[in-house]
């Protein structure tokens, strides 16, 4: 049996003032000698084709963090006993990178995906960072591969921050040894040919998150159990769970996408767009952020974050409240909804009433419309950052 290990290391913290932190002026760069051709735009597939370079920044508890070095994509060398194979010590981030029609290369909210990667790495133990100073290395290694980035309009080169263990040994306890790497792909957009509204299948008998657990970072844990879910209502022509938690059936998640509900509210009979608040079980999605934001601001129905329940849903359907439903996340944007199944009764979601052939809601396209405008620098926004040399 493997006990818990309570070293030093983890009853002193991982953040100490004596130890090295992330430093970008420190930066060195080892370029390739072979870079890659870059297929055409019509060929991306998502994660599949990977940028020239990679970020590497190695940790111990003795020194803190190493140099950062930009070197060629390769394989990592772990050890097979490092601790992120055994117990799961691994986090990450999702986010892009887009050019504007002046071939600036812009970022969309960098801040928050820093911050959450900060947060998740505190909820495994992994050692904290500085947070500008990692996105600075990250906005190097974007300047070192910026023919990867593609021109296009609805194209871009998805980024991935990655924290893992690499102490070698077994034992559950707080890794004396860690790393973060970046690597990068091109990828198209998520609707090729215009949206495609999904069905879903609402799930209670698997949980996807629970309360205390890790369902507000982003850790490779919470992913690998929803793929048999996945699969299997996959086999039944859904293209995703809707995620519900709890006695009465609460909405949580579709997917691995946050979720939006627009409907006129039953008491007040105006309309509402909600989504789950975050309690613990809901990962705070930049999207998410960015969607009530602007919500807010344009100030046209009220904006919401509280529970709903399918019975809700349901409700709402049959006296004609529900307007339209959408996933959101940093792949789609937003990914609309136009049918859930739920207790063996499939039920119509409604998309565009002035519109039978539209595949989206008109809430929907503008919320798309609007934050893909911001981050192709169309539309002056804070949130679009531009990386600069």
């Amino acid at each position: 049996m493997l006990f818990l290990r309570v070293p030093a290391l983890a009853r002193r913290g991982l953040a100490t003032s004596a130890l090295r932190d992330i430093s970008a002026a420190s930066i060195a760069v080892r370029p390739t000698d072979s870079p890659k051709l870059i297929p055409p735009n019509k060929d991306l597939v998502f994660g599949h084709t990977f940028a020239d370079h990679m970020l590497n920044i190695d940790w111990n508890s003795k020194t803190g963090w190493d140099s950062p070095l930009i070197h060629k994509y390769q394989n990592l060398s772990i050890s097979p006993s490092a601790t992120v194979f055994h117990y799961a010590l691994e986090c990450f981030e999702g986010m892009k990178a887009y050019k504007d029609k002046s071939g600036n290369i812009r970022l969309f909210r960098p801040d928050m995906n820093m911050n959450r990667l900060l947060r998740s790495c505190r909820r495994l133990a992994l050692p904290e960072f500085d947070k500008n100073e990692l996105l600075d290395c990250i906005k190097k290694l974007l300047l070192i591969d910026e023919r990867w980035i593609p021109s296009e309009r609805g194209y871009s080169l998805y980024v991935r921050p990655t924290a893992i263990a690499t102490q070698e040994s077994l034992g559950v306890g707080p890794s004396s040894q860690a790393k973060i790497f970046v690597i990068t792909c091109p990828v198209g957009p998520y609707y090729k040919t215009g949206f495609a509204a999904v069905s879903l299948s609402a799930t209670s008998h698997y949980t996807r998150a629970w309360p205390g657990g890790t369902g507000d970072c982003k850790v490779g844990g919470n992913y690998a159990p929803g793929i048999r879910p996945q699969i299997e209502v996959g086999q039944k022509g859904y293209a995703q769970n809707l995620w519900l938690f709890g006695p009465e059936d609460n909405l949580t998640e579709v997917g691995t996408m946050n979720l939006f509900v627009f409907w006129k509210n039953k008491q007040t009979g105006k309309p509402e767009l909600i989504t789950p608040p975050l309690d613990g079980t809901i990962l705070p999605g930049v999207t998410r952020d960015s969607i009530l934001q602007l919500a807010r601001s344009w100030g046209e129905f009220d904006v919401s974050e509280k529970p709903v329940t399918m019975p809700e849903i349901v409700d709402a359907l049959q006296e004609g409240r529900l307007i339209e439903m959408f996933g959101a996340g940093t792949a789609a944007i937003v990914s609309p909804i136009k049918n859930i199944s739920y207790k063996n009764v499939d039920w119509a979601i409604p998309l565009d009433p002035s519109d039978a052939s539209s595949q989206a809601g008109k809430l929907t396209k503008r919320f798309a419309d609007t934050i893909m405008g911001i981050q192709y620098g169309e539309i002056p926004h804070e949130w679009s950052v531009v990386v600069k040399q």
